[in-house]
């Protein structure tokens, strides 16, 4: 089980290149990914489980997408 917890508001500080190989992974389909992997990963990884069929997009997942289109608006 990962260490990080799931985003569940826009943290952009924690978002960086990582998220791409996160979000291939998860829609591979490999693993949770575990402690030697970022946060950036983690979340990547979530949500590339997401769109790749593999579980159901979870309530942290729309808290987060609820937050980025809120703060979309706003600019």
């Amino acid at each position: 089980m990962s260490e990080f917890k799931p985003f569940e508001f826009i943290e952009f500080e924690w978002i960086d290149d990582d998220v791409i190989a996160g979000y291939r992974s998860g829609y591979a389909g490999d693993p949770e990914p575990g402690s030697d992997k970022s946060r950036s990963f983690f979340h990547g990884w979530r949500n590339g489980r997401v769109d790749g069929g593999h579980q159901p997009i979870d309530a942290a997942q729309q808290e987060f997408a609820r937050s980025y289109v809120t703060r979309s608006r706003s600019y």
